[in-house]
């Protein structure tokens, strides 16, 4: 359960995120041919705004496009042609969408031509590590980046301890190179460099990252772990994906990235309504739809 208090809000542009009322639900957008859950829309940017629409209305807060696969086993892309899979899809979400655009990127030069397209935050994979200007973009462009943990564990130390470690020195070396503590959000990196028994250890202490001082986003949706415990394949881990979201609320999550947008909007709203407080008011139902009640 959470028993920290939430950090100050995000603020920045005509942008707001106030951490600890409730959990932000960001929807994932895959533009690219080889996403691990086969739900890649490159080259459809038509079929980009579709999903992206049915996101927000679903409840999402945020859509995070990525046009390189992250995936085990994945191919690495060029700047060039991850550019050239994300710009169409990300400028027919823009016009379709108001919500913030995170560019899920550990390329310098993607995130540039992303942010100045009218994407408004950095999410990368290798925590501003892999890129020595990925940093400095994010900075010039006032826009926040979160940090992600992707390195396996240091030896025999703690997991969360060496994760807490890493985490540290990844903002201190954001703040450095100009981006201010309050635009940083960290991820512990489910499925990043970690075996699928740390994955669960790590959730299970997720509440531990607290001490980092920053807003936490979680993405374990449709991960191996899940997975690994259920043998069940990818499109088959709602359920899954459901117990993980749950766990990483309670834990203090922010943030969670998740595929399944509308299922998992409904579980952070009940969860939020247990750990967070119950909205003002009561909902009722008539013949399939929903209105409030006091």
């Amino acid at each position: 359960m959470i028993t920290s208090p939430p950090p100050p809000p995000t603020r920045w542009h005509s942008y707001e995120l106030l951490w600890g009322a409730r959990t932000y639900v960001m929807a994932i957008l895959n533009a690219t041919p080889d996403s691990f859950s086969h739900d890649g829309v490159a080259g459809n940017p038509q079929r980009a705004a579709e999903l992206a629409l049915q996101a927000v209305a679903a409840g999402a807060d945020l859509i995070d496009i990525g046009a390189e696969s992250t995936r085990p086993g994945h191919h690495p892309v060029t700047a060039e042609e991850e550019i050239s899979r994300l710009l169409p899809v990300l400028d027919a979400v823009r016009r379709a969408v108001s919500v913030p655009i995170s560019v899920d990127t550990s390329k310098a030069a993607v995130a540039d031509v992303a942010l100045r397209a009218g994407a408004n935050l950095v999410n990368d994979v290798r925590g501003l590590t892999s890129d020595p200007d990925m940093a400095a973009v994010a900075a010039t462009h006032g826009v926040p980046a979160v940090v992600m943990h992707d390195a396996a564990p240091e030896g025999r130390e703690d997991l969360v301890t060496s994760v807490v470690r890493e985490l540290s020195r990844r903002l201190d070396r954001a703040i450095a190179a100009g981006i201010p503590h309050e635009l940083l959000i960290v991820d512990p990196g489910f499925g990043f460099g970690k075996a699928w028994r740390q994955n669960l250890e790590l959730l299970r202490r997720l509440g531990e990252l607290r001490v980092l001082g920053r807003p936490l986003l979680s993405g374990t949706s449709r991960k191996g772990t899940i997975g690994q415990v259920l043998g069940v394949p990818e499109q088959d881990r709602l359920e899954g994906t459901a117990a993980t979201v749950v766990l990483s609320i309670a834990a203090g999550a922010d943030i969670v990235r998740v595929h399944d947008v509308r299922a998992m909007v409904r579980v952070a709203r009940m969860t939020d309504a247990v750990i967070r407080g119950a909205p003002g008011e009561a909902r009722t139902w008539t013949m399939g739809t929903s209105e409030a009640r006091s």
